[in-house]
């Protein structure tokens, strides 16, 4: 069976709180330590305590020796120096009391990097030649698309306008031939109505030639 869960309270008894502390204590150290070999580290952890002077004693893995500190310093200080040299003798500063073969070295170094540089750039280049040929092949088939859109467009107000004239032309004939219908219409008409107005006036001028006074009693005789 597993352990059962133990519940974190405050232990009530001195004594019986002392001797838990150390022991703990103990183990933490010694759980320290192991970490501290296994991941070669000088700094673990720091210890602070109320109780005696021993519990409040700094062990030697807590904190680094001062030498060690001033070496690590010291070894950054000249790491820092030579990087800024190296810096100033790529700039083309700083090259006296360079030998001939340090600075065969250096030119060699900067030929490298001078070729390195042209060979990303011309990689740049193509890569920007490549996206630039992309987008014109893409703008001009955007363009073919239009001008055939155009095209169809234009085809289509021409056969409408064909259409619409061809009826127009229908409608002005037909129209034409109306007019020209009613027109005729009106002639005859008008030419019915002059016959029969003049045979009207004509059978009366004749009715009134015949009829002639033949003696004083008022009485008429039809004249021949």
């Amino acid at each position: 069976m597993g352990r059962g869960k133990i519940e974190i309270k405050k232990i009530e008894n001195l004594n019986s709180r002392q001797v838990t502390f150390s022991k703990r204590r103990n183990g933490l150290l010694k759980k320290a330590k192991e970490l501290s070999v296994l991941c070669d580290a000088e700094h673990i952890l720091s210890r602070y305590s109320k109780g005696a002077e021993s519990d409040c004693a700094v062990e030697p893995l807590d904190v680094p020796p001062i030498n060690a500190v001033e070496c690590d310093t010291n070894l950054l200080k000249d790491e820092i120096a030579k990087l800024r040299s190296a810096y100033l003798r790529m700039m083309g500063k700083e090259l006296d009391g360079l030998s001939l073969k340090e600075l065969q070295h250096l030119e060699n170094q900067l030929s490298e990097g001078i070729q390195a540089v042209k060979n990303k750039k011309e990689q740049v280049l193509v890569e920007q030649l490549r996206r630039s040929r992309i987008q014109e092949q893409k703008a001009i088939l955007e363009n073919e698309i239009l001008r055939k859109q155009l095209e169809e467009i234009q085809n289509k107000t021409k056969t409408h306008f064909l259409e619409f004239s061809s009826l127009d032309r229908t409608f002005s004939k037909s129209g034409s031939k109306s007019l020209f219908n009613c027109a005729s219409e009106e002639n005859d008409l008008s030419d019915t109505s002059l016959q029969l107005g003049l045979s009207t006036d004509y059978g009366r001028q004749r009715k009134a030639l015949k009829l002639e006074p033949c003696n004083d009693s008022g009485s008429q005789v039809a004249s021949q």
